[in-house]
C-alpha cells in the first residue's frame, strides 16, 4: 500500500484553499473612478463630497458612489465607463481648483473582508494597466548658486585666517567678487584663496576707485561635476521617494543632462504619487537678523545685503503677515540630514518633526550654536509644488514656491546632531514632511514639466494578447498530457492548473506588478512546470517495465524522479536569482515571476499530484493495473 501521510493531506489542501483565496481577487474587474487629494491647507470633508456629488449630478455625469476617507476622496464610476471618467476628472478640476490634486484612478471592487486579509488584485504594469509617466527638470543652476554663496564664505574665513583686510565678498555677474582696500591686499588674497579655495579660479578684476577687485568663478571641470553629482542625487532620491509608496519595477533614468523620465506602472495612487514626487520640501536654518527692522524692509522694500525678507507661517491675530529678516548664510540644509521621524514634542504637545544631521551638518550646528547662545535662530520651510492652470483653453505648467519661517526661537544651550523642529500645521504635516527628509533631500529643485497618466485602454490588445498565449501555452500541455499518460495525465494536468492559482496568489499577494515579461515568465513556468511529471511518469513506467507492482512502481518513481527535478529546479533558481538580484525593471519582473513560479511548480508537481495520486490508488489492496498511457494500464497485482 502506497503510504502519504496525513499531515501532507493537510498541508496540501491547506495550501490549495489559501492559493484559491488569494487568487479569486484577480477575476474582479477594476472600475474607473477619480480621486481627490487635499494640497497643503486644503481638507477633505463632508461639505466636499457634497460638493462634488452636486456637481457630477448637475452635469449628468454617472457615479456609482463617493467614498471618504484617510482624507481622499474616491468618486467610482459604472465599469467599463472610460469616457465619463474624462469628463468627471475635467468637471472636478475645473470645480475643486487648485487648492486639490484630482487624478485619474482604478478603483478596486475586491470585497472588503478580501482585503482585510490582504487578497487583493494583482497590479499590472505600464504595459498592461496604465500608470503615470513623469518627465522632471533638474534645476542645477539653484545647485551651483549654493555653492558660490559656499565659496564666498570660504573665501571670507580663508581671508579672515591670514588676516587680510578686505571691503567685501559678494556674488557677481560670473562668479564671486572680492574687494579689497589696496594692491598689496588683493596679491595676498590672490595666493590665499588659490591655496584655500582651489575649486575656483581667481583673476585680477578692474580697479574702481580706492578699491582694487579679484574675480573668482567655479572652474568649468568643477561645474560639470557638480552637474553631474546632482541629476545622480536627484535620481537616488527619487528611487527612495519611489520606495516608500512602494511601487514595484519603477523606470527612472536619466534623459539628456537635466531631465530625468520617472515611470511608475501599476500605480493605484496617482494622486499621492504626484505628490510626493512633485513636491520638495526640505529644511533650512539660518540665524535671524535682529539688527533690522523687518517691518521697515517690508514696506520699503529695501533690505540689508547679507539678509533676506521673509514670513511668518503664524500670522497676526488681525491676519496680516509677519515679516522677519534672516541671514542668506544657511547654517544647515535638508541635503545634511540623514533621518526625520515624526512626533509630538514632549514639553506642549504639539507637532514636530525630530532632526539628525549627519557629522559635517552637525559640526555646523555645534559651531554656529557655541557662538549664539542667547540668540534667535529661525526654521525655513521650503516647498515646490507642480501646478496645472488653464490659460486660453490649454494647459499652462508652473511650480509654486513656498517659502515660511515655521519657528525662529531663542538658542538655550550648545546641541549639534540632533534636535526638534517646531511649529508645523498638523501631526499629517509633520509626517509628511519626515517622509520626504527622511527618503532624501533633492539636490537642485526638480520640475514636473511633462506629466501623462496612461489609461488602460492602450494595454487592452496586451492583456489580450497574454491571455491568449497563457491559455494557448496550457491547453496545449493539458492536452498533451492527457492523451499522452492518460490518467496520470489528468493529475498533472490539476497540478498544472493549481499551479498557475498558486502562482497568481503568491503574486498578488506580495504586490508583484504583472507586466508582459512577467506574462512571459508565467508561460515559460507552465512549460517548466510539467517536466517534473513527465519525469515521474516515466519513472513509473520504468519500473512497470522492471516488473515491480504498480504501487511499488509509484513509490519508486516519487523516490528516484525527485533527485533530479531538485536538481534541475535549483539550477533554474539560481539562473532567477541572478535575474531577480542583477537586473531592473522588465528584467527583474521577469525573474521575480520565475523565481515564485519554479516553488510553486516544485510544490504542485510532487506533492500535489503524490497526494491525489495516493488518493486514487492508494486504498486498493489489489491493483491490477495502471492508467499512464498505452501499454502500461496492464501490471502486475499489487
Amino acid at each position: 500500500m502506497n503510504d502519504f501521510p496525513r499531515w501532507k493531506y493537510a498541508i496540501v489542501v491547506v495550501v490549495l484553499l489559501l492559493g484559491v483565496l488569494y487568487g479569486v481577487p484577480n477575476l474582479y474587474v477594476q472600475q474607473p473612478a477619480v480621486q481627490v487629494n487635499p494640497n497643503r491647507g486644503a481638507t477633505i470633508d463632508l461639505a466636499l463630497k457634497e460638493k462634488v456629488q452636486g456637481m457630477l449630478e448637475k452635469a449628468k455625469i454617472p457615479f456609482e458612489r463617493i467614498d471618504l476617507n484617510n482624507d481622499q476622496l474616491m468618486v467610482r464610476l459604472p465599469i467599463g465607463a472610460t469616457d465619463e471618467q474624462g469628463k468627471a476628472l475635467e468637471a472636478i478640476k475645473a470645480e475643486l481648483g487648485d487648492q486639490y490634486v484630482v487624478a485619474p484612478n482604478l478603483a478596486s471592487t475586491v470585497p472588503g473582508w478580501m482585503r482585510a486579509i490582504g487578497a487583493r488584485e494583482m497590479p499590472k504594469g505600464l504595459d498592461l494597466q496604465g500608470g503615470v509617466h513623469f518627465l522632471m527638470e533638474v534645476d542645477d543652476k539653484d545647485v551651483l548658486e549654493k555653492q558660490l554663496q559656499r565659496y564666498s564664505d570660504d573665501i571670507r574665513s580663508a581671508l579672515r585666517d591670514k588676516n587680510i583686510r578686505y571691503q567685501s565678498v559678494g556674488r557677481g555677474p560670473q562668479g564671486v567678487v572680492v574687494q579689497l582696500r589696496s594692491a598689496e591686499d588683493r596679491d595676498a588674497a590672490l595666493s590665499t584663496i588659490q591655496s584655500k579655495v582651489p575649486d575656483v579660479v581667481v583673476s585680477n578684476g578692474a580697479q574702481v576707485g580706492d578699491s582694487y577687485t579679484l574675480n573668482a568663478s567655479v572652474k568649468p571641470e568643477k561645474i560639470r561635476e557638480i552637474a553631474l553629482n546632482t541629476i545622480r542625487q536627484n535620481q537616488a532620491t527619487l528611487s527612495n521617494r519611489i520606495n516608500a509608496l512602494g511601487v514595484a519595477e519603477p523606470l527612472i533614468q536619466q534623459q539628456g543632462e537635466t531631465r530625468i523620465a520617472v515611470e511608475l506602472p501599476g500605480v493605484q495612487d496617482t494622486a499621492e504619487a504626484k505628490k510626493v514626487l512633485g513636491a520638495q520640501a526640505t529644511l533650512e536654518y539660518h540665524a535671524v537678523d535682529t539688527d533690522g527692522d523687518a517691518f521697515e524692509a517690508m514696506r520699503s522694500g529695501i533690505v540689508p545685503p547679507d539678509d533676506k525678507l521673509y514670513y511668518m507661517r503664524q500670522r497676526a491675530p488681525d491676519g496680516s503677515k509677519v515679516p522677519i529678516l534672516l541671514k542668506k548664510k544657511i547654517i544647515v540644509s535638508g541635503d545634511e540630514m540623514v533621518d526625520a521621524s515624526s512626533q509630538p514634542d514632549p514639553q506642549s504637545g504639539s507637532p514636530a518633526v525630530s532632526v539628525v544631521l549627519n557629522a559635517n551638518g552637525g559640526r555646523k550646528m555645534l559651531d554656529f550654536t557655541t557662538q549664539n547662545v542667547g540668540k534667535p535662530m529661525a526654521v525655513l520651510f521650503i516647498e515646490r509644488t507642480p501646478e496645472t492652470k488653464i490659460v486660453d483653453g490649454k494647459e499652462v505648467r508652473s511650480t509654486k514656491v513656498t517659502e515660511e519661517v515655521i519657528s525662529s526661537a531663542r538658542i538655550n544651550g550648545v546641541f549639534s546632531t540632533r534636535f526638534q523642529t517646531t511649529g508645523l500645521g498638523s501631526n499629517k504635516e509633520a509626517s509628511d514632511l519626515a517622509l520626504l527628509l527622511r527618503s532624501g533631500s533633492l539636490a537642485a529643485p526638480t520640475d514636473i514639466v511633462e506629466e501623462r497618466v496612461i489609461g488602460p485602454s492602450l494595454g487592452k490588445e496586451n492583456i489580450q494578447k497574454g491571455i491568449y498565449a497563457v491559455l494557448l501555452g496550457l491547453g496545449a500541455v493539458l492536452v498533451f498530457m492527457a492523451f499522452y499518460y492518460w490518467l496520470f495525465g489528468l493529475i498533472a494536468d490539476l497540478a498544472l492548473f493549481f499551479n498557475l492559482v498558486l502562482l497568481l496568489a503568491i503574486m498578488s499577494a506580495i504586490g508583484v506588478t504583472l507586466t508582459m515579461p512577467g506574462i512571459a515568465g508565467i508561460v515559460l513556468t507552465l512549460g517548466m512546470a510539467i517536466d517534473a511529471n513527465v519525469l515521474i511518469c516515466e519513472r513509473v513506467r520504468e519500473e512497470l517495465r522492471n516488473g515491480s507492482t504498480p504501487l511499488a512502481a509509484i513509490r519508486a518513481g516519487y523516490d528516484k524522479a525527485w533527485a533530479t527535478i531538485l536538481d534541475a529546479n535549483v539550477t533554474h533558481l539560481l539562473a532567477a536569482l541572478a535575474l531577480m538580484t542583477l537586473g531592473s525593471g522588465a528584467i527583474r519582473g521577469f525573474g521575480v515571476t520565475l523565481f515564485i513560479g519554479i516553488l510553486t511548480s516544485m510544490f504542485t508537481s510532487v506533492t500535489v499530484t503524490h497526494a491525489v495520486t495516493n488518493l486514487i490508488h492508494g486504498g486498493k489492496k489489489k491493483l491490477k493495473g495502471l492508467s499512464i498511457g498505452s501499454g502500461y494500464t496492464r501490471g502486475a497485482t499489487a
